[in-house]
Formats: C-alpha cells, structure tokens, sequence
C-alpha cells in the first residue's frame, strides 16, 4: 500500500476489493444517485476515484452485469439498466409488499444463510471477524435510527456471505441488498407486539450468538445460530400475518 498517498478506505485483497465496489456501485444505483439509464463514470474515474486498480475495476462491473444492473455497450460505455436481463436471476424489491412476501424472502435466506454462517465460520479471517464486529458495533449505537440500523444490519450479513469465500453468497446478498430485512417492509415490532428499543435488544442478541460462533469457528453452532435468529423473525411475522387474516375474516 502507498503510505505517501492513503486510498479512501482500507483496502483488502483483490476480490475483496471487488466486492467492496459492487457493494458501493450497487447502492448508489438504489439509492437513486445513479439513475437508471444513466452512463457510469468510465474506468479511469472509477480507479481515480476509488483507488483501485483496471483489473478490479472491471470485475466489479462484470458482476454488476451478471446481476442485471448495469449494461456495457462496447465502443459505448456501461449503463444502469432500465430493467434487468430476462434471463437474469431478479427479486424486485418493489413487489416486497406485504406480510407474506416478506415471509417468503424470510424463508429463502433460510436455505442460504444457514449455510453462509456455516461456511464463515470456517474460513472467516481475523479481518472479516473485526468487520462484523464493526457492523453490530455500529448497529447497536443506531438503534434509535431505523434506516441506519437497518444498514448496520445488512451489513454484518453480508459480510457473513464475504467470509465464505465463495463469491455467489456475496453475489446474491448484494443483489437482494437491504430489502432483505423485514422492517424496510413492515414495522415489525408492531407487528410482533413488542417496543422497538425491547425488539432491537432480542435482535441484537440473536446477531451476538452468530457473531459468537463465527468467532469460535464452531460452522454447526454459527448454522444453529443463524438458523434460530431467521425462524424467530419468520414465526414472529407468520403469527402476525395469521392474526391479521383471521381478524379480516371475522369483520
């Protein structure tokens, strides 16, 4: 590293960098600050700006194609897609609306995130640990503040799907972001008829057992973790959405 010349962020290996961009790429394109149709900055910009290098540069890109944001029109530039390849895997986060799709994205990070916690735990670095400690450090000082916490939370399973070193976990996290987390949908303290400081406690507890296996490299503890922490937040909203359906039932 250029210690003359620091790079905005501490940078990590080759495909973690990659990673790191997909990550800044992909959220600036849903948060709108790149604007669906818009040319990204060219390749020279992007390593000026972030620091790293064509090879990474490029990597990234290809995996923001592969997961059907961007388009690059050779002798053109890359562009954000209007909408995504046909054949191209697609969660739409703007069909996430009601209790039982969020139940059903619930049940499909069961499948992958069991697993992702079990494979972290065996190949994890002890500077992936350092990282999800930073993001439940930083999820607990932002409970008072939804969309932060919900960021910190992302977070730390993402970098759960990194530490797996298979790039596909990482791929398909990202590609969901955090519409993955039920309250961006629904108030889910409401729902689960608990305050919000008690609902980000029992939260916060569930990420210390997962965080706490990972650290140990026990992968079938982080796996039972992982497993109990999903199911929680499933049954908590299944119990709801049953609730709510026998209530408009009975009107």
């Amino acid at each position: 590293m250029d210690t003359q010349t620091p790079p905005p962020r501490t940078r990590r290996k080759h495909r973690s960098l990659a990673q790191e961009l997909v990550a800044e790429l992909s959220e600036q394109i849903r948060e709108g600050l790149i604007k669906r149709g818009d040319k990204l900055p060219t390749e020279s910009a992007i390593m000026e700006a972030q620091g790293v290098s064509r090879t990474v540069v490029r990597e990234a890109l290809s995996r923001l194609q592969a997961a059907g944001l961007v388009e690059t029109r050779h002798g053109i530039g890359t562009f954000v897609l209007d909408t995504p390849s046909p054949s191209g895997f697609r969660i739409d986060p703007a069909t996430i609306v009601t209790l039982r799709e969020v139940l059903a994205v619930l049940e499909f990070r069961i499948s992958l995130e069991v697993e992702s916690a079990g494979l972290a735990a065996q190949r994890r670095s002890d500077e992936q640990l350092k990282g999800m400690r930073e993001a439940l450090d930083a999820l607990e000082d932002a409970t008072s503040q939804t969309g932060d916490a919900v960021a910190s939370d992302f977070k730390f399973h993402l970098l759960i799907s990194e530490a797996t070193g298979n790039r596909y976990f990482t791929d398909i996290m990202m590609h969901l972001g955090t519409s993955i987390i039920p309250r961006t949908r629904v108030n889910s303290a409401s729902i689960a008829h608990d305050d919000q400081a008690h609902y980000m406690a029992r939260l916060g507890r569930e990420h210390e057992q997962i965080y706490e296996s990972i650290a140990r490299q026990d992968p079938e503890a982080a796996r039972a973790a992982m497993r109990l922490h999903l199911t929680n937040s499933r049954e908590r909203l299944r119990q709801a959405h049953e609730a709510a359906e026998a209530e408009a039932l009975n009107a």
